[in-house]
């Protein structure tokens, strides 16, 4: 099938199509750039809800009580599971869809697993194109559960409309999951296997750093709750479902849905320029005449910085 023919088969509902087309924008990054010219005119509809947080916090298996909510309440649901790469095949390495396995046969529901292949930032690089699908093919929720890697996951702010924090007791440095900016991106706490020892003091530390914060939430107009939960025994489970919805309301209501989405579109923007730019300078440093630019700046007869201009000047045609 042509890419025409299999939008319009993911606009019918077709979840082949869905996985297909997902499929080819990980893998061809031409392919991804027609597929999104096809798709994105029928996006914008789906809720989009990061789950992020240090490896072990639980993300999936709180992830598969969640799906279960949202399908309660007739709602379509989406998955992208990140997960680290295989240094053989470079495909997901863990597949966390096993953990949603009962999930698996629902046909309102589609879990996807996303190698992050190298990609900062607890995100695959085709993610965002991997939401646009599944917001045309329909799903009402998206949650995107990013790879686990623990500090350095602040990317996911840049795809989600609501960001959760799952934290776990005993870590030792009970905040050690809230610094490098994962503190700052989170919209809800969530303490994943709070029937341990330990949970007190982490709540007491989180509520602390709220407290820290206290101006900036104030203006944002919205304070991060935070919850606890047992994922496997779903205590807590529904409380952080109604405190995502509560959030979404607060967004809606606000205005500032439309304000982080058309943040999160500069955003993209800003990282495909920076992507084709840094893909023609490589190009451009490659070619034989760039040879004597590389050896003047080796040979100390020009700097790095007028080099770099001048290469920028002729890739760009500035």
């Amino acid at each position: 099938m042509s890419l025409e023919e299999l939008v319009e088969a993911l606009l019918r509902g077709d979840k082949k199509a869905a996985a297909r087309l997902i499929t080819l924008a990980e893998n061809d990054e031409e392919k991804a750039k027609e597929i999104a010219r096809l798709v994105h005119p029928h996006t914008g509809k789906a809720y989009v809800v990061g789950i992020t947080g240090p490896p072990g916090a639980g993300k999936s298996t709180l992830l598969d009580k969640l799906i279960k909510l949202a399908r309660d309440e007739g709602k379509t649901v989406g998955v992208i599971a990140i997960d680290p790469t295989s240094p053989f095949t470079g495909g997901a390495l863990l597949g966390d869809r096993l953990r949603m396995q009962r999930h698996s046969t629902d046909p309102g529901v589609f879990i996807r697993s996303m190698a992050t292949r190298g990609s900062l930032g607890g995100l695959a690089k085709a993610t965002n194109d991997a939401v646009r699908i599944l917001d045309a093919y329909g799903c009402d929720v998206i949650f995107v559960e990013t790879v686990g890697v623990g500090q350095t996951e602040v990317d996911i702010v840049k795809t989600a409309d609501t960001v959760v924090l799952v934290n776990v007791p005993g870590l030792g440095d009970e905040v050690q999951a809230l610094k490098a900016g994962l503190m700052e991106i989170a919209d809800i706490f969530a303490i994943n296997k709070a029937d341990r020892e330990g949970t007190e003091m982490l709540y007491l530390e989180l509520k602390m750093a709220i407290e820290f914060e206290r101006d900036k939430w104030r203006k944002l107009g919205w304070e991060p709750p935070i919850v606890e939960t047992v994922a496997f025994t779903l205590k807590g489970v529904r409380p952080l479902w109604e405190a995502i919805k509560r959030h979404r309301e607060f967004l809606e209501r606000s205005g500032k849905l439309a304000e982080r989405r058309k943040e999160r579109a500069r955003e993209e923007i800003k990282t495909i320029v920076a992507g084709e730019v840094a893909r023609k300078v490589e190009e451009r440093l490659r070619e034989k005449n760039a040879e004597e630019l590389i050896n003047a700046v080796v040979e100390r007869r020009l700097d790095p910085y007028s080099a770099a201009e001048r290469v920028m000047g002729e890739t760009l045609k500035i």
